[in-house]
């Protein structure tokens, strides 16, 4: 794993990569969506790899559609882990490595990512425990993934 560093240190340059995102997908999608800043790099105290993750929330009637538009303008990655209430994309040509999730709102990937980062965001303690996760499995990207799904779920029914 890349050093971490403090999600402070991104933040900025985090907000306006999702403000240029939510102007192209404004300009792509007619139907309502909402664009929201997830990951370490959007709180000051996460320790993170300097990465951008965006969570792209859409009715779920319109799930498909927006999966299929936003094929013409960012790159598929992570095809294995697709499911009917997730897809990811990457986003090209930002001054940081930049993803999207898509999911239908009020899906189960919907609410874990947003019930996840809420309780982050809200809960240092949280934050405190997520950063000793990075830090202590940071040599075994496999192990870190497993354990960061158990903590994520954990947070699910606080």
């Amino acid at each position: 794993m890349p050093d971490l560093r403090p999600g402070a240190e991104f933040l900025d340059t985090a907000r306006l990569i999702q403000e240029h995102e939510r102007r192209r997908l404004a300009a792509l999608l007619t139907g309502p969506h909402e664009l929201e800043l997830v990951g370490g790099s959007s709180l000051p105290g996460a320790l993170t790899k300097g990465d951008v993750d965006l969570h792209l929330r859409v009715p779920g009637a319109a799930f498909p559609a927006t999966v299929d538009a936003l094929r013409a303008v960012y790159v598929v990655v992570h095809p294995e882990i697709w499911q009917a209430t997730l897809a990811t994309f990457a986003v090209e040509h930002t001054s940081l490595p930049t993803g999207v999730a898509v999911t239908p709102a009020g899906s189960e990937h919907d609410v874990r990512f947003t019930r996840t980062w809420q309780r982050l965001a809200a809960e240092p303690a949280l934050v405190t425990a997520y950063n000793e996760l990075k830090v202590r499995h940071r040599d075994d990207p496999a192990e870190y993934e497993r354990r960061k799904s158990a903590f994520f779920d954990s947070l699910q029914d606080g």
